[in-house]
């Protein structure tokens, strides 16, 4: 698929999760082939236990809990990439409090919008979103003292770029912690091009040694893999794309999912 193929599906398909969300309150379709009633929250966590946890915010749709890892301090300035409806944010700013600032990006205007309601509701001023492009942040240099993002760079074509971005917009010595998807094993080919499936949290995935790599090569030092989980994807799923030989074949392999909470500072 072109890059600009896929950042159209991934757009509609969060916008119907936004959309969907007005109506219910579990929204994940995260890997998934529809967003209708799908109920799947296969990578999430739960966050209810956080302070600053909320609920309308909160769609099911991440991968971690990056802001429990993200040593935020009162005062800290937090950018939140692939903010959806807000709940990193809301999170983080019980953290960075009233002196700090947290600021969302999405390139959904449906999940821009449901945020802004929600910070609305909160009557929080030092939250804001803004719409934009993960590979072009819509912010100045050194504006962050921390970035977090919760299963979104894996939904990125091109993470190099994104990740030169993060550390654009990062003040020297500011850190990330990112949750993500990770691959350990080769997936098989109708899973990685899968239209659906990228936009699923899949497709879009790569190793864990590349993806390492790529922090590395972008300059961030004191890199650490703050939490690992295994990802199990139901056969309901799997079967949309496999075949039943391939489904079979898929499982006994070594093909491992993951989700990773990885930290860099800059």
């Amino acid at each position: 698929m072109e890059t600009k193929d896929i950042k159209k599906i991934v757009a509609e398909k969060y916008s119907a999760i936004a959309k969907q969300a007005k109506t219910q309150s579990e929204a994940s379709c995260c890997g998934t082939s529809s967003c209708d009633n799908a109920g799947y929250t296969i990578f999430s966590d739960d966050y209810s236990a956080l302070k600053g946890h909320h609920k309308d915010a909160d769609l099911g749709l991440g991968c971690g809990l990056p802001t429990q890892f993200a040593k935020i301090k009162e005062g800290d300035t937090v950018v939140d990439l692939g903010s959806g409806a807000g709940n990193d944010c809301f999170v983080a700013r019980a953290e960075t409090g009233d002196k700090g600032k947290v600021i969302g990006i999405d390139f959904s205007n449906e999940m821009i919008n449901k945020a802004r309601e929600n910070v609305k509701k909160s009557g929080f001023e030092n939250i804001e979103f803004i719409y934009g492009d993960i590979e072009q942040i819509p912010l100045q240099d050194e504006t962050a003292d921390i970035v977090v993002s919760n299963c979104v760079l894996n939904l990125v074509p091109n993470k190099e770029k994104a990740y030169s971005e993060i550390y654009r917009i990062l003040k020297k010595g500011g850190h990330f912690s990112i949750s993500d998807i990770v691959i350990e094993g080769e997936l098989p080919a109708t899973l990685q091009k899968g239209a659906e499936m990228y936009a699923g949290c899949i497709a879009g995935a790569i190793s864990k040694n590349n993806y390492l790599s790529i922090i590395k090569n972008t300059g961030f030092n004191d890199i650490a893999v703050q939490k690992q989980k295994s990802i199990f994807l139901p056969d309901e799923i799997l079967s949309m794309y496999l075949s039943e030989s391939e489904l079979q074949n898929y499982k006994e392999s070594e093909v491992g999912i993951f989700s990773i909470t990885v930290y860099g500072k800059k």
